[in-house]
Parts: C-alpha cells; structure tokens; sequence
C-alpha cells in the first residue's frame, strides 16, 4: 500500500451502493443489517453446536464448521462496510479498498476450496466407505483445510499486487456497493492488459478448478448410488449430499454469472448475482444444512437444551 502516491493519484474512491436515491437508504440498511445479523448468529450455532456435540465430530462436520467461520469472516469483509454507506459517507480509502478487495477474493475462494474439500469427504464415504476413516483422518482433514485457506490468500494477493501498480488519474466512483477487480480496473488510465490475462488464466484456474473437483466426485457418487440395489439405500446416500449440491448450485451460480465474462461487459446488473454469493448464500448455508440434516438437527436442539438449562434457575 505505500506506493499509493506513486501510481496514483486518487486518495479514495466513492463507492455509488445498491441505490443512489436517499429513500432507499434506511430501509437498505435494515434489510441487510437484518441479513448479517442472520448470518452471524446463524454460522456461530452452526460452529458450537459441532464443537459440542461428540456425535458431530466427524471428518464432514469439521469441514462445516470452517466453511460456516469463513462465511462469518467473508460477510463481515462486506456488509459493515455497506452499512455505513447507507447511512453515512460513501468514500473508501484507497488502502481500504484494495484491503476489502484481498478478503473478498481470498475469504470467498477459501469458501469455494472448502466445498470442494466437502465434495470429496462425501465421494469418499460413499465411494469408498471401508477405507473413510483411514483415508479421511485428523491429519489429512487438517491438510485440507489448511491448503483451502492458504491457497486463495496466495491467489488474492497475487490480484491486489496487480491492481496497485495500476495508475488512477481521473474519476474514482466505483459503480458498485463494494471494492471488486471489474469496476476498480475500469477506473484506471493504465493498461490493464497484464491484470486481464492473469484473471484469464490463473484466475480462472482458481475458479473453475474446485468447481470440477465437485463435479468430478458427485459424477462419481451417482455412478455408485445407482448402482445400489435399494431405494432405501438410494435414498440414504443421495440425503447426505443434498445440502451441499443446493449450497453449491447457489454459489457457483452467482460467481460464474459474475466472473466469466469480459471485464468490458461487467455492469450494475451484475449487483444482484454479487449480493448472492457474499451476503445471501452465508446467510441460507445455516438453514440448509441444519432443515435437511437430521444429526445437525439433534445438535442444536442439544444445544438449545443445555442453554435452557443452565437459564433456568434451580
């Protein structure tokens, strides 16, 4: 960040939100002050339920918890800061930026490893339930986890780098409610050529690379469950994947509408796919997961039951 000065002229950048009508303002606010308070309540039950429950210490709910951590940490890189746009000042510093930038890009892609790690949990107990626990041990889950959460920081500062030795010399209004690599480059007088191939290539890579690893292992697991002979085991084997194709379906969606595509034909439409995959998808990952997991259920109501207890006065 100390080479602001040196390639730039624009101190801070005025971020234009969702809506520029002042009418908008509170009731924005509201809605997703409501959201993150969802999000966060919602992924720290997830996390303590897990961590409390000793029937949830499995290989698949280690990974739940992380992912649930990382959603907190990924809405958190976004909402506060859009909170304070609507009510108050629009302008974000030039380090700011580029800071809410890093986290975006290396929380959301962490999200996106660990449901590949998640992928492949449920090919290996599906696919090769007798060697699960060999396989999927302390060690190796820890492994995972910390290659998922190493990688996409490596990835995002590669772009942050990029982006700061680009020069911005005339308007600074960023057209959207956050500070991404699409419109920041539009801003700038200096070729953007290098930051576009590498977003091309090592960008992409890190995209669409996870997203072919969960494809890979569910071609994988349905080639198995139908080769089951029973509808009862069909069925078993198909409802501990659900949740996580309906959390994949809704994150990838929203990142492939935005990402792949020319940075010339990047727009305000683009908002709404945007507020999918950081506010809205960590928001519904909680209620996904517990409404259609029955063990995950059971642990919050243990949860609930032990918070109730410990109220209630003897």
């Amino acid at each position: 960040m100390a080479r602001v000065n040196q390639t730039s002229s624009v101190s801070e950048f005025i971020l234009l939100g969702l809506s520029s009508q002042p009418e908008d303002q509170k009731p924005l606010f509201i809605l997703f002050l409501t959201m993150y308070l969802i999000t966060i309540i919602g992924n720290l039950l997830i996390i303590l339920a897990i961590h409390s429950d000793p029937q949830l210490q499995t290989p698949m709910y280690f990974f739940l918890s992380f992912l649930s951590f990382t959603d907190i940490c990924f809405t958190t890189t976004v909402v506060p800061r859009m909170l304070v746009n609507f009510l108050s000042k629009k302008t974000i510093s030039y380090a700011g930026c580029l800071t809410q930038m890093y986290f975006i890009y290396a929380l959301g892609n962490t999200d996106s490893c660990l449901l590949a790690v998640m992928a492949f949990d449920r090919y290996v107990a599906i696919c090769d339930p007798f060697h699960y626990v060999t396989t999927m041990n302390r060690r190796c889950c820890v492994l995972l986890v910390a290659f998922s959460c190493s990688l996409p920081h490596f990835h995002s500062l590669v772009h942050t780098l990029l982006l700061n030795s680009l020069t911005f010399c005339d308007s600074n209004v960023i057209h959207h409610f956050l500070c991404d690599l699409s419109p920041l480059m539009k801003l700038s007088c200096s070729s953007t050529f290098v930051n576009e191939v590498v977003i091309i290539s090592e960008g992409s890579v890190v995209l669409v690379t996870p997203f072919l690893c969960i494809t890979l292992s569910y071609v994988r697991i349905l080639i198995t469950v139908l080769k089951i002979p029973s509808a009862a085991g069909k069925r078993k084997a198909f409802s501990t994947c659900g949740s996580h194709l309906t959390v994949v379906t809704l994150f990838y969606g929203s990142i492939f509408y935005v990402y792949l595509q020319p940075l010339s034909t990047y727009s305000a439409r683009d908002h709404i796919a945007t507020i999918v995959y950081t506010v809205l998808s960590s928001m519904l990952n909680p209620f996904i997961y517990s409404l259609r997991n029955k063990d995950l259920k059971q642990g919050l109501r243990k949860l609930m039951g032990r918070w109730n207890s410990q109220a209630t006065p003897s």
